[in-house]
Order: structure tokens, then sequence, then C-alpha cells
């Protein structure tokens, strides 16, 4: 496809646009030209590449756009606090720079923050929406002040992400560190801490227990068993107040997509492809 005059370059297959704001926003494509969009959004301290296993697949049935947040991988990491509003605002002029009406929607943790924002505020650009491991609020605010301050005065990174690391897999994938744990310990490493502390403000000041009664999308909920980040009772609300929504537990901890990934994209896939 022709990239839109603003587009700012590429490199090995990513592009960038320029959001209303100013900032520079990562991207890139996978699949057939002429399919069906699918936007994957990603967790806080990763960047798009959390998803590199999982294309392959996903790009035989779909044109899959990824793009890392603002504050992370190679897009721009403005200075203050982020919003979930200004967030979904970056998918949305992405859609517009790219001339796409309409969109499936997978988002998880972070990225499902995002993706409810979007099914609430901007319904006619989501056609399906998959939130995984997510929550429509997440606990008191005073949680993540101080997360926030210790973003700020962290001095050991690589405690930062043993505890991301801790929270996301289980025992047995952390205990011989592969391939899959290395890349997702570098994403945590690189992520710029501007951009760590801002989405933690996006998080803490996010709120949409009871808007997502007005998602109207068709959607699915993928919680696992054994998330200790976002609970299996916080994607069980949301199944719950969005109407008519799917809901599928898999006995994972906060990476269904890494941990159980044929269980994942079978969801995802009898969710997507459904007639």
């Amino acid at each position: 496809m022709t990239l839109p005059l603003n587009e700012c370059g590429k490199n090995d297959g990513v592009h960038f646009f320029t959001t209303g704001d100013g900032h520079r926003i990562a991207y890139r494509f996978d699949g057939p030209a002429n399919g069906p969009v699918l936007v994957l959004a990603n967790s806080i301290a990763t960047t798009f590449h959390m998803w590199d296993g999982q294309i392959e697949e996903l790009s035989n049935h779909f044109r899959v756009l990824r793009y890392d947040f603002r504050g992370h991988g190679a897009s721009d990491a403005p200075i203050g606090t982020y919003s979930i509003d200004r967030m979904g605002r970056d998918v949305v002029e992405l859609l517009d720079a790219l001339h796409i009406s309409k969109v499936h929607f997978l988002g998880l943790s972070l990225g499902g923050f995002v993706g409810q924002w979007l099914g609430i505020h901007v319904p006619e650009r989501i056609d399906r929406l998959i939130l995984v491991t997510t929550s429509s609020n997440l606990g008191p605010p005073e949680t993540f002040d101080r997360q926030i301050a210790g973003v700020w005065k962290a001095e050991n990174l690589s405690e930062i992400a043993d505890t991301f690391l801790g929270n996301w897999f289980p025992p047995h994938m952390l205990e011989t560190e592969g391939d899959v744990i290395s890349s997702f310990r570098a994403m945590i490493l690189s992520t710029n801490k501007q951009g760590r502390a801002g989405a933690y403000a996006a998080i803490r000041d996010s709120d949409m227990h009871r808007t997502i009664a007005l998602i109207n999308s068709p959607t699915l909920v993928i919680a696992g068993q054994y998330d200790k980040v976002t609970l299996p009772s916080h994607n069980e609300l949301i199944a719950a107040t969005v109407p008519n929504a799917k809901y599928v537990l898999l006995p994972t901890v906060h990476m269904p997509n890494i941990e159980r990934q044929a269980d994942f994209l079978k969801a995802v896939f009898e969710f997507l492809l459904l007639k």
C-alpha cells in the first residue's frame, strides 16, 4: 500500500505516523494487503514484537496491524502523564492516517484498556473486539502512585524485569530462560522510564467498569486462570457487563498468547472467523 503523506519513514518493515499532538508512533503490517485488518495492542513494557510468535498464523487470515504505544518501542515518549483517552486516540488517528475505516481489535493487558475505550467511544471503527487478561479498573490509585515513583527511583532494572516476568509467566518457563523469555526481558529493559510511568498513570486514572456496558461490538474476553495482575474476576466482570460478550478461561498466567499459543489462537480464530 502507498504510505500516507504524514509518514516519517520506515525501517525493516516499521513505519511511522505523527499523532495530532505531534508525536511519532511506530507500526507495521503483516499479511495480505486485501485481508480484513486485525489490530494488535500490547502489554505495558513491551513492544509489538510480543506478538512475533503468532504473526505467521494470524497473517494467514488477516492484514495484521501492530503498533507501539507512545513511550514504548520505537514510538516517541512524550513527557508527562498519559491517558487511556489519548492512547485510544492514537489508534483512531493511526487508522485515519492509513484510511482504514473499521478493524478487528485485540488488546492484551494495557492493550485491553485501549480496546475497551475504543469500543465505548468509537464503536463504528470496531468490528469485533478481543480483550485479553485485562481490567476495566485496576485497583486503588495509590498503588500506581507508588509504582510511578518506583519507576523514577529504580536503579536495578534487572530486578524490575524479574518482577514483570514473574507476574507474566509460570515458574517452569522462568527456571530455564529460553529465547521467548529473553526477548521479553529485553523489551522490558529497553522500555523508556517515561513510557512506563506515563502508562501507569493512564491505568491509574482509568475506570470503565460502568461505561463498558455501552460496547456494542461482538466481544470476546480471554482470562488467565493463574493471572496475578488482572485476576480472572476482573475479566469475568467485563464479560458480564459487555452485552453478549463471550468468556474464555485458559490455564495460564498473564500471557496466554505465549504460554498456550495453540489454545489462544483457537479461541481467537473461532471468534473472528465466525460467520
